[in-house]
């Protein structure tokens, strides 16, 4: 397939209903072939639940750092790419069939577990572009990566323009040096500058507002982590303690990992004037919305029951856009979407981490030693009437 080609029809653009347009946020679902069946769970309650006009995956929808030893992440059951890449294709068709078999357009961009594997970026977009619902990996630049684009969201009879999304690569994996980077490159920063400005031309003059998507935050994150004492803290790093300064909605659980070079990425988005938020995912236990300059930060919390995380930050984030050019966000959380009883409280306990498997060993052999204790209590037992 063509680099660049999308596989969707005039008919799969975005458009307004009853003057509202509804984005569904999945960050880091994480995941392997052998999906938690926790996740799928609370996202098929999501799904139901908003109705999304668009579902937006930004990153690590893989953790593709471990597909050749998914089973227990010690023994390897796969040893070469064509392992790597039907473990992945399976993994996605997991993630991504309840979204397709519901007819929601989706989109994604990478993050630094998807390529950390030898199926690289360019393969892995032609698995996403073969579902009929995709809809990105378009931008048709070579100097941007493929999962880099754009998306208009017209008005209701298609006629305007009145929101634009942007899907920025922010990691990569070099396969050579087994060395991953976290960053917005220049490139995408110019691209970015050169297409915001053309939607401008074309719209009068005036910005087309937009969200910005992307997996790793802007360096610029790290001006609503506030130092604390240890009493008062929420994270720790480098020997200090960090908490979110006041006046933050959310909450922040990790210190923000950030990108790792500051490329201008920031001051572009102010001096093009159209973004109203940077959207990220990538620190599993931040949940925030912050501001800074005009712009709003907004972090979601991951949604992998496969990896770290916390009760209070695995979620899905919505955003409702209005034609008006504002929109609100807010997240609805696994005790939202599943309740709080025995089910959902055993579901949680069971799969929401990566001891699963020594759960399971921890299970059986409780119950085997048991099983074996009540054996021999009864052997006893009739032993002693004789």
């Amino acid at each position: 397939m063509p680099r660049g080609v999308r596989l969707v029809n005039r008919e799969m653009d975005l458009k307004f209903k009853n003057g509202k347009f509804t984005i569904l946020q999945i960050a880091d679902p994480q995941d392997l072939q052998f999906v938690r069946p926790a996740m799928l769970k609370m996202l098929d309650k999501a799904y139901d639940r908003v109705s999304p006009d668009l579902a937006v995956m930004t990153g690590d929808q893989i953790l593709g750092n471990h597909l050749r030893d998914c089973n227990n992440w010690t023994r390897l059951t796969v040893r070469d790419k064509a392992g790597e890449e039907r473990a992945l294709r399976t993994a996605l068709k997991k993630l991504l069939e309840p979204i397709e078999r519901r007819g929601i357009p989706f989109a994604m961009v990478y993050g630094n577990h998807d390529d950390m594997n030898l199926v690289t970026k360019e393969e892995q977009a032609d698995m996403y572009r073969a579902y009929p619902h995709f809809i990105g990996a378009d931008a048709n630049d070579s100097s941007v990566e493929c999962d880099t684009c754009n998306l208009p969201v017209y008005s209701e009879d298609g006629g305007k323009m009145l929101w634009n999304l942007w899907l920025l690569d922010s990691a990569r994996f070099d396969k050579q040096t087994r060395r991953c980077s976290a960053y917005v490159t220049p490139e995408t920063v110019a691209w970015y500058e050169k297409k915001s400005a053309e939607l401008r031309d074309a719209n009068g003059g005036v910005p087309v507002p937009a969200l910005m998507f992307q997996h790793i935050p802007l360096p610029e994150t790290l001006a609503f982590a506030g130092e604390c004492e240890k009493k008062d803290a929420s994270c720790k790093e480098g020997g200090r303690y960090y908490k979110l300064k006041p006046g933050i909605s959310g909450v922040m659980g990790e210190y923000p990992s950030v990108c790792e070079q500051n490329v201008g990425q920031f001051e572009a988005i102010k001096r093009c004037g159209d973004v109203k938020a940077v959207v990220c995912g990538h620190d599993h236990l931040n949940n925030f919305e912050a501001r800074l300059d005009g712009v709003d930060f907004i972090q979601t919390g991951g949604a992998s029951f496969r990896c770290y995380g916390s009760s209070k930050t695995r979620c899905v984030r919505v955003f409702e856009l209005h034609e008006n050019g504002e929109y609100r966000t807010f997240t609805i959380s696994y005790w939202d979407l599943m309740g709080v009883n025995p089910g959902s409280l055993l579901r949680y306990y069971w799969e929401a981490d990566e001891m699963a498997y020594i759960k399971g060993y921890t299970l059986g052999g409780a119950a085997l030693a048991a099983a074996a204790g009540a054996a021999v209590w009864a052997v006893k037992r009739n032993i002693d009437k004789y």
